[in-house]
């Protein structure tokens, strides 16, 4: 079975999201970052941190493309060209929407203070804005990769979450109304209740 140490108000929540999306067991164990049970698993302190067969994984990127590749499920087979445009969407999107809100989260409250700039908030503000409208632009089905759901629609909508809680521009129409659908799947419900 696996075992998910994190906190649902974080990337963790991608990782939960996909656990119920597969139907599989899982242990889920609430612990903060930095935590004496998280430094036990990951000298970062990072979270989330996935153990399974007595090994660690780091990185929900990470955890989230050996769920599906483990499983066979929302992940295109590696080796085609297919799962080369599903990385390419993930990877863009890791780049452009959640470095930026990393970014701004690190100039906000994870600094110290003294190491903090506010000033670049609203330039990270304009480059996810402008990375969103780019992004909308290409989805044509109903996810990200036409009409099949892969860990990349996940990234997405949880980074589209974290955006709004953070106060950054609202998304445009095209990402609103998949966010809609991508929102009403019902293990991102099952996700979401696990609060």
């Amino acid at each position: 079975m696996y075992k998910l140490v994190g906190t649902l108000k974080s990337r963790t929540m991608r990782v939960v999201w996909l656990l119920e999306e597969l139907e599989t067991a899982y242990e889920y164990v609430p612990a903060p970052p930095r935590s004496p049970l998280v430094m036990s698993l990951s000298p970062t302190g990072k979270i989330p941190v996935l153990v399974h067969d007595k090994s660690v994984i780091t990185d929900s990127t990470a955890i989230l493309t050996y769920l599906a590749d483990r499983h066979g499920m929302f992940i295109a087979i590696a080796g085609t060209l297919v799962r080369a445009r599903q990385d390419a969407l993930t990877f863009r999107i890791l780049d452009e929407i959640d470095s930026v809100l990393w970014t701004a989260a690190r100039h906000s409250f994870i600094l110290p203070k003294e190491m903090r700039v506010p000033e670049i908030k609203p330039s990270l503000k304009h480059e996810y804005a402008a990375s969103l409208e780019r992004l909308g632009a290409l989805i044509k089905g109903t996810y990200l990769m036409d009409d099949e759901f892969t860990i990349a629609d996940i990234i997405l909508t949880h980074c589209c979450g974290w955006a709004d809680n953070a106060g950054f521009p609202q998304a445009p129409e095209s990402v609103r109304s998949y966010l809609a659908r991508t929102r009403a799947r019902p293990a991102y419900q099952r996700a979401l209740a696990k609060e």
